[in-house]
């Protein structure tokens, strides 16, 4: 019987850690997570999922996209992580993210910019292809979208593979 209260105990004890290290962006980067999704879709089926590189290199040129533009960008994009594969957009200010709808809109906006792009072409899904999509394949693990300050939303991949 010790030993069963002695396991329980060491769960009760390690499942907040795992918990935080999981989130370990929350209360830095953006607000605690209010709300969750999982984006399940596999659009690619046996696609294997791209490199680090890749995922650097995408949250690059959107960030050299936004700076080379005449007006300040309205949200940060990056990604963090020991494989890059969580992707963090926090807004920069009250009015873009000023709800989940509105962030989403964003996401809507770059889907269509990324449709237009050869990836999408190359892959065939220029016609029906999301930004979700585009995330899964490149192997994110998360995306997390933020007001910056009352609200974070997470949406967790389901590898393609």
């Amino acid at each position: 019987m010790p030993r069963a209260a002695l396991l329980f105990a060491l769960a009760l004890v390690a499942a907040p850690a795992a918990a935080q290290d999981e989130d370990r962006y929350a209360g830095y980067h953006y607000p605690p997570v209010t709300s969750e999704e999982t984006f399940s879709r596999v659009i690619a089926p046996g696609t294997p999922p791209a490199g680090q590189d890749v995922r650097v290199n995408f949250v690059t040129s959107i960030t050299k996209a936004q700076l080379a533009a005449p007006e300040s960008p309205r949200f940060v994009i990056f990604e963090k992580g020991a494989r890059s594969s969580h992707l963090i957009v926090v807004a920069l200010d009250d009015e873009i993210f000023r709800s989940l709808f509105r962030a989403r809109a964003v996401l809507a906006q770059l889907t269509s910019n990324m449709r237009g792009t050869e990836f999408f072409r190359q892959q065939n899904l220029h016609l029906e292809g999301t930004l979700y999509d585009m995330l899964q394949i490149m192997g994110f693990e998360t995306l997390t979208l933020t007001d910056g300050a009352t609200w974070s939303h997470r949406v967790t991949f389901k590898p393609q593979g």
